[in-house]
């Protein structure tokens, strides 16, 4: 029962996050199962993905209680055009992928984490010279690319890449922190489905089957960690949102900086 407790209090912990900014809290929940509760990786990510799946899913219908779906409707452009980029990243980081290119791919996005980093911690200034109007045809183009290389990050990792789809739709729809949220959890989803109908096709989820225990308090932990961050949008600014996303972001680059790829 106290493992199970654990779960609940860690569920609640990571989900708040995804109420709050509009991640599924993969990279952060990831550790968790490994380090503190011994599952080897191949179970953590596993569980992690279904776990991401209902902190997704109840984070994105509580704060469409509190900011409403119109946003979400009116930007349904976005949502397809970075997911078809991240579809087809996600098909290449599954099928193509070497172990060479995942050393580049972790460099390259270290880098881009920790620039993405500081454009939204000096929000201000960088925003400060005016909001630039991409081109449609630009728009469509840039996010594809962005997509393509956010489902190959996402489907090496295990996660479902909140953390680069936020600043991507902020820097190129210019669209606020808080509805970027909202459609990132959207994009999300697709992402999370394809994960688990891999390792469901190879018949691996029945390896975790014993766990189920834990994972309905994880997941009844993640539901209330959503509802507590989705409410404390209602009292958090945009302004602050950008602070607490660009520290996420820097913390995520170091954290990947470390990551060792296994063969």
């Amino acid at each position: 029962m106290g493992r199970n407790l654990w779960a609940f209090f860690w569920g609640v912990l990571v989900a708040v996050l995804g109420g709050l900014i509009g991640v599924g809290g993969a990279e952060f929940r990831l550790p968790i199962l490994v380090s503190f509760f011994n599952f080897r990786t191949l179970q953590a990510v596993m569980i992690n993905l279904i776990i991401s799946l209902v902190t997704v899913t109840f984070s994105l219908l509580f704060r469409s209680g509190v900011l409403g779906l119109e946003g979400v409707v009116a930007h349904w452009f976005v949502v397809i055009n970075i997911l078809a980029g991240s579809l087809f990243g996600s098909y290449l980081g599954v099928n193509y992928a070497t172990r060479i290119h995942e050393q580049l791919l972790h460099r390259v996005v270290v880098v881009f984490l920790i620039f993405l980093s500081f454009v939204l911690l000096g929000h201000h200034w960088v925003f400060s010279f005016g909001s630039f109007q991409w081109p449609l045809p630009l728009q469509v183009m840039a996010g594809l690319i962005a997509g393509v290389v956010i489902g190959i990050f996402s489907s090496m990792l295990g996660v479902a890449g909140g953390e680069l789809i936020i600043p991507t739709i902020i820097l190129i729809f210019a669209v606020d922190i808080k509805l970027a949220g909202s459609l990132s959890l959207v994009i999300s989803m697709p992402t999370i489905l394809m994960g688990l109908f891999k390792f469901s096709k190879n018949h691996r989820l029945k390896e975790i089957k014993s766990e189920r225990t834990l994972m309905i308090f994880m997941g009844v932990g993640s539901i209330v960690g959503a509802l507590i961050g989705s409410n404390l949008l209602r009292y958090v600014s945009s302004t602050m949102l950008y602070y607490i996303l660009g520290g996420i972001l820097l913390l995520s680059a170091f954290k990947l900086a470390h990551h060792r790829p296994v063969s």
